[in-house]
């Protein structure tokens, strides 16, 4: 997914050094399929042609060849919606990025082509004593579309989201010319949390976060309603590296908001059992079966996710201090279930993310009650704090809380529901996550993202023929339209 560039005109910045490009005649052959292409929420498919370049000058001739529809980037496809897609054009799988060029085992950073996983580079990184500054809820997600989501992950509150640890990458623009983008550049900003609609990432350098084990230490607690929630992260989450708490949504009266709170720190070295310390740094994650291609519709109701929220909480310590986890159980639990996207049934799944800032917590409560009363099935509900926003034109996080839930797509009345939702959020100055978005109103988007005429007009200035577009850019006009050339006027 998803230097310098010429500034749009409001932007105040010197003209940029002039991008390289690459010599590789437009012949260069690169690999295409037609497919269907969705989200990991597996809503509203499209049809594209997926291009799958092996290099620099086969990325280049890709976006020199995609045709009128454009083309946008795509990486492992965890992107919820149609961040990634790209109907009746071209869609870059940039999988076949995937090396890792160069490890500083003092300075503590690494460069790496935008393809190469998370994942990937945790197995690289860990056996070091290095970890990836920040990791959402999947590690099967590229550098590339890291950047160009801006994900954010449990550290938030003190470490920002993924751009901040970014020194630098390189962008391959429209006019197939490579720029290496550095921080506190217009286009450094632009394009994280931009989507991939600046540019297409080849690389990146990243710094990284010095760890003893692979191991969490855990602590864990419960949370008896949202205040009481509320009020234990804002007292203590200054004491932990990782915070985050499952929420049920579906409780209800003086239960309503209850949770799991869950905090972690890599654990040092002196934490771990002897045993434990002959291989401290072993990464070796597990899997569990994956899901049957079909599952029958209904299966996600709210008497079965009822049962199930009632049962993790009771399940839950009411405090316990010190347990050693893995990475992959703290961070990524569902991980280990391939497809686990697919226990939604053939109409998949929405998630909804949103944030409102500090001061606006009576929002939060009027959405959690709205969302309990609603009933809706959310079994994959989780609430975090955000710290210091980065500063991406696009990036969603910004101080306050978000809430992030999932829903059985083809729940009734579901869009009538959610555009009340965000109204609420764009009211209180709040913004949904793009990442994540499958059906937000495009009369919206300005509200919660104030510099997105920024965004427009660099796009504009950087890509007039609109080469980089995506059904989640036509959907919410992400992009100012393409300066065409215009026909001359007939004559009788």
């Amino acid at each position: 997914m998803p230097a310098d560039t010429t500034p749009g005109p409001d932007t105040g910045s010197a003209p940029p050094p002039a991008p390289r490009h690459a010599s590789t005649p437009v012949s260069v052959p690169v690999t295409t399929e037609a497919v269907s292409v969705t989200g990991w929420g597996r809503t509203a498919p499209t049809a594209a042609r997926l291009v799958r370049p092996r290099s620099y000058a086969e990325a280049a001739a890709a976006v020199r060849m995609c045709g009128a529809r454009g083309g946008i980037a795509r990486g492992l496809g965890r992107a919820y919606g149609d961040a990634a897609q790209n109907a009746g054009g071209a869609v870059f799988d940039m999988t076949g990025l995937n090396r890792v060029h160069t490890i500083d085992a003092i300075c503590g950073t690494v460069l790496c082509d935008a393809g190469v996983s998370l994942h990937r580079l945790m197995e690289v990184l860990l056996p070091l004593g290095w970890f990836v500054p920040v990791t959402p809820g999947t590690r099967h997600v590229t550098v590339g579309g890291a950047i160009g989501a801006d994900i954010h992950g449990k550290n938030h509150h003190g470490s920002g989201s993924f751009s901040r640890h970014v020194l630098s990458f390189e962008l391959l623009t429209a006019d197939g010319g490579i720029r290496t983008v550095d921080r506190g550049t217009p286009l450094f900003d632009a394009t994280t949390g931009g989507m991939g609609l600046t540019g297409v990432i080849l690389s990146a350098t990243v710094r990284l976060l010095p760890v003893e084990t692979s191991l969490v230490s855990v602590d864990t607690e419960r949370a008896t309603d949202l205040d009481d929630l509320m009020a234990r992260l804002t007292a203590t989450d200054h004491r932990h590296r990782y915070s985050v708490a499952w929420i049920d949504l579906l409780a209800r009266g003086r239960s309503t908001g209850r949770a799991v709170l869950t905090r972690g720190e890599h654990a040092p070295l002196d934490a771990l059992p002897a045993r434990a310390r002959r291989h401290p740094l072993a990464f070796r994650p597990g899997r569990l079966p994956a899901p049957p291609a079909y599952v029958p519709e209904g299966l996600l109701g709210r008497t079965t996710v009822g049962l199930f929220n009632e049962l993790w909480y009771r399940r839950a310590p009411r405090a316990r201090i010190g347990e050693l986890q893995t990475i992959p159980a703290f961070f990524h639990p569902l991980d280990g279930v391939p497809h686990w996207n697919r226990v939604y049934g053939r109409a998949g799944f929405v998630q909804y993310q949103f944030v409102v800032g500090h001061g606006r917590e009576e929002t939060l409560r009027r959405i959690v009650r709205r969302i309990s009363e609603r009933g809706c099935p959310s079994f994959l509900a989780v609430l975090k704090r955000f710290g210091t926003a980065d500063p991406g034109w696009l990036s969603f996080p910004m101080p306050g809380w978000t809430l992030a839930l999932d829903i059985p797509a083809n729940l009734p009345g579901l869009d009538t529901f959610l555009d009340e939702l965000d109204e609420e959020v764009a009211g209180a100055e709040g913004r949904v996550y793009l990442a994540k978005d499958a059906r937000l109103r495009p009369e919206l988007l300005g509200l919660m993202y104030p510099r997105l005429d920024e965004f427009r007009r660099l796009c504009a200035e950087l890509d007039p023929g609109g080469v980089f577009t995506s059904d989640l850019s036509r959907r919410l006009e992400l992009r100012e339209p393409a300066r065409r050339p215009t026909p001359p006027l007939s004559r009788s």
